[in-house]
């Protein structure tokens, strides 16, 4: 049992109310902690939220974050949560930029008919048993390092005793992402489609040395065990309203518009209305770029921020459509090209093209996106009406769309240069013009919002509109690495022993995993019991 906190105050307060604070404050509270939660906006979830943003049209987007791979099946059961996950059955779908007449899908229940799609595109069978073997090749690491991401840090040297394969461990994580991708594949196309998952709001080429595209990759392969993304039935507001529901029936206070403007070590927190509250530990489930600023505020000091500053790439479109729009390729069906993941101008050359391009300062052209369909699979997010006129959403993620493209210019413009930009390219590989299929509200207007990471450092606090709150790490400890205090164990520490990261800038965190406020509760749960 977890000592009573103090008269004045609570055993847990934790900054922010985003995913992995609502898991960590069900974990705690369920554990006997009184928790609060200090969330600034006027709802809970951060990233992982449904909204309606266009008046008078009833669909439900999942505005920021869209899919699901990270969350364990373990976090689901211990917090008794009632998430639908479905599986999509095409894996993806990809127009040859050079013919979009052609494409490769990607059939998950149809392995023939993804293989002859592959050699309509590719000139022969081969590099379907390749994309195949790359496949089979990494499966040992997700089904390694995926339940390993609830327990303690293993050390280095141990991940790579278990996995047993020098050579592997070579191509991931000690050399450029590009070199295992052009010795497993023949075709520009195919390497592309593999080079994506290590892009994905991260800025990089395929042969940068920082490695930081072989970390996204990493964990874009290794959900679940399997690397599957699914669609969350209702949207990600689904996913909240269950860990918001998780959190106060265990006990946890959550409270909204309240915004934090200091965190002490020690405990003591100040709140924008000139009130306080002190805890026997602070858990931040913001940014480690704003938990700085906020220890700095409290006269602490700010060491947090000596990294550089956290910068996305990314660009999401969100659309609701009258109709899909039709392909140039006859042979695949839309409602298969739509549901799985669409790549757009994604070849690994049109890729690193446009990193340099970005780097020089410039919108890429092509511009490197992908696209999906959430109402083809969950059709709930959209109201009667709206299916029954065979109205569709459409999600588009833009990538090699640094930060730097949009700092200290018009935002407003910006965005528009952006979203022309993402049209343009994707009108490249489509049958027809994308604007004859976007549905209009009421009032006339299209229905298509474009996010950029201006306005999520805005909205949601993110600084550079960093999805991942910061350079991910790899889930494992070096081997000189101390591990010395739970926080530390749990890949959660700060420089202050009551301050623990419990956001997406903790080890192992990014993306909707809950992860962060899992191990960030295991940890407070230690160091409480002392």
């Amino acid at each position: 049992m977890v000592a009573a906190a103090r008269p004045s105050g609570y055993d847990v307060a934790i900054v922010g109310g985003g995913h992995n604070a609502l898991v960590a404050a069900a974990y705690l509270a369920r554990a006997g902690c009184s928790v609060v939660v200090l969330e600034r906006l006027d709802h809970v979830g951060g990233a992982a939220v449904s909204e309606r943003p266009w008046a008078g049209v009833d669909a439900r987007i999942s505005r920021y974050s869209y899919l699901v791979s990270l969350l364990p099946q373990g976090i689901i059961d211990d917090l008794r949560l009632e998430i639908r996950l479905l599986r999509r059955r095409y894996s993806s779908y990809t127009p040859d930029p050079a013919s979009p007449s052609r494409g490769i899908l990607i059939d998950t229940a149809d392995a023939a008919a993804t293989a002859d799609s592959f050699s309509r595109v590719t000139g022969g069978p081969a590099e379907a048993r390749r994309f195949a073997d790359f496949s089979h090749r990494i499966e040992p690491v997700a089904r390694l390092l995926f339940p390993s991401m609830m327990r303690p840090l293993a050390r280095e040297h141990e991940v790579l005793t278990e996995l047993g394969d020098a050579r592997l461990w070579s191509d991931l994580f000690e050399r450029p992402l590009g070199d295992m991708l052009r010795s497993s594949f023949d075709t520009d196309i195919t390497r592309g489609i593999a080079l994506t998952d290590g892009l994905i709001g991260t800025f990089a080429s395929a042969d940068d040395e920082s490695l930081r595209q072989n970390r996204c990759f990493l964990y874009h392969v290794i959900g679940g065990g399997t690397g599957h993304w699914d669609v969350p039935v209702g949207g990600m507001g689904g996913v909240t309203a269950e860990l918001s529901r998780a959190a106060r029936q265990a006990g946890a206070e959550l409270r909204t518009n309240t915004e934090v403007t200091a965190v002490a070590p020690g405990g003591e927190i100040t709140l924008a209305d000139g009130g306080s509250i002190h805890a026997r530990l602070a858990l931040s489930g913001v940014g480690p770029a704003v938990l700085a600023r906020l220890l700095a505020a409290s006269g602490a000091g700010a060491s947090l921020g000596s990294a550089p500053a956290p910068e996305g790439a990314q660009l999401k479109v969100n659309m609701l459509l009258k109709r899909l729009p039709r392909l140039r390729d006859d042979r695949v069906a839309t409602e298969a090209a739509f549901a799985g993941t669409f790549h757009v101008n994604e070849t690994m050359t049109q890729l690193d093209d446009a990193y340099r391009a970005a780097a020089s300062g410039g919108i890429p052209d092509p511009l490197p996106a992908e696209i999906y369909c959430h109402s083809l699979t969950d059709p709930t997010i959209l109201g009667p009406g709206l299916r029954a006129s065979g109205a569709q959403t459409l999600t588009l993620f833009g990538l090699q769309v640094p930060h730097r493209l949009l700092d200290g210019r018009d935002t407003d413009a910006a965005r528009a240069a952006l979203l022309e930009a993402a049209q343009r390219s994707l009108d490249a590989v489509l049958g027809e013009p994308l604007a004859d299929c976007i549905y209009e509200a009421p009032d006339g207007t299209p229905c298509v919002e474009a996010r950029t990471t201006a306005d999520l450092e805005l909205s949601l606090g993110m600084v550079g509109g960093d999805i991942f709150h910061g350079p991910l790490s790899w889930p494992w400890a070096g081997d000189d690495e101390p591990l010395d205090t739970p926080a530390r164990r749990w890949g959660v520490a700060t420089e202050h022993p009551d301050v623990l990261l419990c956001g997406s800038g903790a080890r192992r965190g990014g993306a909707v995993s809950g992860l962060g406020g899992h191990n960030a509760a295991m940890a407070a749960l230690e160091l409480l019991a002392r």
